[in-house]
């Protein structure tokens, strides 16, 4: 290994198992690993330059925080740092009183009142260092609250467009830490602060007690401040080594017991598999840390011998300068301490530093998230929205995503008038799921207008906007809070402090009978990973969203909108009868409702359907109207009832898979559509539902299997999902991560070394 010269992170050795199983060792893509190397990045002389300006932001933003606990931090550090100097004067008028002429007893009452001044400077220290401690605590929540409260505040304001990129995504993911590091940042400053001021005591000291001093002070600790440095960053890379195979090693484990997975790891002997691969990247791992362990030791043996040689030396100086005559004795006892003393305060310093500068990156990440986000806030004030909104109308609406190279939206134009339900269909990926977003406000579009009232909702309000509009999306927010926050939560401003002002959107959703069984009613809390919570399924999920559909747009009295996105993806066919017909019920006057979804069955009793391709508006018009056109519509729809149908006339059983001959029998031709028009697009996503119960919910809208209420109903059409946004990058840090079971993300690299604890 090398001992001098810059470390290097190492690559890990790569089992065989990370091989087959992953192709590889397991990198994260999270925001925690965006500086999982930062620590070797500073040298010692780069320490000590960055170190102003490291404490300088910590001070900044701490007088922001809570202006007298800095100060007096401040002033109790200072106060050590005076106390530190008048200890080691005292101490060296008690070396000359004891190292002096005259008897025993006399040179000890001789040293008496400098022993008193030795005890009276260390009760003071230590009365300082705890109010320093006192008033560092009341700052660290403090400061970590301000910057938490910035970042959540700037994150919830800015516009949709911003969270549908996926450079702003990590963005977000990065900065996320910056609270927790500016908080850790307030106790290293004042570690460092401390250490630099007792440091400058005892060079102050030294000088006074003899020029030449401060040189052996500087000879010996830089040796200690080198390998203290040096052995932090070689732990470091043995955690960051190590942690490869680790983190490979968590996933299998968490696989092995994972709820989702437990099906399969028993019914397809994934169990046994996995167990094997789990004991040999255990092996690699520890064969790792073995290694690693012999490479830490003997850097920790270079720096100590390098540390004793300067020592050695300082030592063999200072008896030249006794015997010489220009030291006397008792000034040379005092040196031995004060030397030992700043340079294990230049040791730890140096650890600090080196923690300060990893923090202030992601500190400076937040701070950069801060600005950035300022650029994507939505605007606040503009244009009311008028009471009276007759339709909502877009116009030439062009709409593309900042990674995308094709327009999600082109050139749309259409009418929703106020008191109707408007359908919009289309396949995966044709633009259903922007077009609500861009009529909602969500999204301003790059080119063309959306206008509520003939206002373009660029001028408006957006926060009046907001209030204008109503949600239900397939893959709506499941709180985890109680039944009835769940309800509530849809409109959080409306008063509804009892069961009673929720009932009426219970039973307008049709969820009565799953109140009755929760074991605390709307009280109870639906948050499987708290202890006391009830869990429920995806069924009754939807039933708690129409809920809370209800209850927010019974609590708008302007003309408002709602926006119904595969509200039926998790029911039955008798439930997703009665929700469509709820649904519908919900129009008015003063409410229009926009229809999304599959299910072809649930959008021809609409007042006017819209049939999206590619972006594209292609086709509109009632359902008889389109039918009639045998446009794309006709052959969805057609597609959709052959479904039914062959599910109708299929036999059960296993004669439905062998023909009269013997021969295994196909499924019959799907009817196509007429000579000259296009196929209806094939999703080759569609599976079956579990019968274990609905799945957990995705990140990519889940896909659901043809079902239907009869031979020639149109059922879904297949997905059941919106078309995906942009990719996020790896799992929010909020969740679970499949590495860390119920544990949670796995958290950033372990603090290498403790502070103050230098080599040698």
């Amino acid at each position: 290994m090398r001992v001098f010269g810059r470390v290097r992170a190492a690559g890990a050795a790569v089992s065989e198992s990370e091989r087959e199983l992953f192709g590889g060792p397991l990198r994260y893509d999270m925001g925690w690993a965006e500086h999982e190397r930062a620590r070797l990045e500073l040298s010692m002389l780069s320490a000590v330059r960055a170190m102003p300006r490291l404490v300088g932001g910590t001070l900044r933003r701490a007088w922001r925080a809570d202006r007298p606990a800095l100060v007096a931090v401040a002033v109790s550090e200072i106060g050590q740092g005076v106390a530190a100097a008048v200890g080691l004067l005292a101490v060296n008028a008690v070396m000359h009183a004891l190292l002096g002429g005259g008897t025993p007893t006399d040179r000890l009452y001789a040293a008496l009142p400098a022993l008193v001044a030795v005890g009276v400077v260390g009760v003071v220290n230590a009365g300082l260092a705890c109010w320093s401690t006192s008033r560092a605590g009341r700052l660290e929540p403090l400061v970590e609250r301000l910057a938490t409260t910035e970042y959540l505040a700037a994150a919830a304001a800015v516009e949709m467009e911003a969270i549908e990129d996926p450079e702003f995504r990590r963005l977000i993911d990065v900065a996320q830490y910056g609270a927790a590091s500016a908080r850790a940042m307030i106790g290293v400053s004042v570690a460092a602060v401390n250490g630099t001021i007792s440091l400058v005591a005892a060079g102050g000291v030294l000088t006074v007690l003899h020029p030449a001093l401060l040189p052996m002070l500087l000879l010996i600790a830089a040796p200690r401040g080198w390998g203290a440095m040096r052995v932090a960053q070689e732990r470091y890379v043995s955690v960051m080594v190590w942690v490869e195979h680790v983190r490979a090693g968590r996933l299998l484990g968490s696989l092995l017991t994972s709820r989702s997975a437990a099906q399969e790891v028993r019914v397809h002997g994934v169990g046994d598999f996995l167990l094997d691969r789990y004991r040999d990247m255990a092996e690699s791992a520890e064969r790792e840390q073995k290694r690693l362990a012999t490479d830490k030791a003997l850097t920790e043996l270079v720096a100590a011998g390098l540390s004793g040689l300067a020592m050695v030396a300082t030592y063999a100086f200072m008896g030249w300068l006794i015997v010489a005559g220009h030291m006397e004795l008792a000034v040379a006892g005092t040196a031995v301490i004060a030397v030992r003393s700043g340079s294990a305060n230049l040791g730890a310093l140096v650890m600090n530093v080196n923690q300060l500068h990893e923090e202030a990156l992601y500190v400076h990440d937040h701070d950069r998230f801060l600005a950035e986000a300022a650029r994507h806030t939505i605007p606040e004030g503009g244009a009311d929205v008028p009471a009276r909104v007759d339709e909502i109308r877009a116009e030439d609406v062009t709409y593309r995503y900042p990674d995308r190279a094709e327009p999600a939206l082109d050139g749309v134009s259409l009418t929703i008038p106020m008191g109707s339900v408007t359908a919009v269909v289309g396949e995966n990926g044709s633009g259903k799921s922007t077009l609500i977003k861009v009529l909602a406000g969500l999204l301003l579009p790059g080119s063309g207008s959306v206008r509520w009232a003939g206002v373009d909702v660029a001028r408006l309000d957006r926060a009046q906007l907001f209030d204008r509009v109503a949600l239900l999306t397939q893959d709506f927010e499941r709180w985890p809070m109680t039944a009835g926050m769940n309800i509530r939560i849809g409109r959080p401003g409306r008063a509804a402090s009892k069961e009673q002002d929720l009932a009426g959107a219970v039973r307008f959703a049709g969820g009565g009978a799953l109140v009755e069984r929760l074991p605390h009613g709307l009280r109870t809390l639906l948050a499987r990973m708290f202890r006391g919570a009830s869990e429920i399924s995806g069924g009754e999920w939807q039933k708690i969203g129409l809920a809370r559909t209800h209850f927010r747009t019974e609590g708008c009295g302007a003309d408002g909108l709602l926006i119904v996105d595969e509200p039926t993806s998790a029911l039955d066919p008798e439930a997703e009868i009665a929700v469509f017909d709820r649904i519908r019920r919900l129009a008015g006057p003063r409410r229009a409702i926009v229809l999304v979804t599959h299910r072809m069955s649930g959008v021809r009793h609409a007042d006017t359907i819209h049939v999206l391709h590619r972006g594209r508006l292609v086709e509109h018009g009632t359902h008889d109207e389109l039918m009639a056109a045998d446009g794309r519509y006709a052959s969805m729809f057609r597609t959709q009832a052959a479904q039914y149908a062959q599910g109708a006339q299929r036999p059960c059983g296993p004669a439905a898979e062998v023909s009269a001959t013997g021969v295994p029998a196909g499924p019959p031709p799907v009817p196509g559509p007429p000579a000259g028009q296009d196929p209806a697009p094939e999703d080759p996503a569609i599976r079956h539902p579990s019968p274990a119960g609905p799945a957990p919910r995705p990140s990519v809208p889940q896909v659901r299997a043809p079902r239907g209420n009869g031979a020639g109903t149109p059922g879904p059409l297949g997905s059941a999902g919106a078309e995906v946004g942009p990719a996020e990058h790896g799992p929010r840090p909020d969740q679970a991560g499949p590495a860390t079971g119920a544990g949670g993300p796995e958290q950033r690299p372990p603090r290498t070394g403790t502070p103050g604890s230098p080599a040698g």
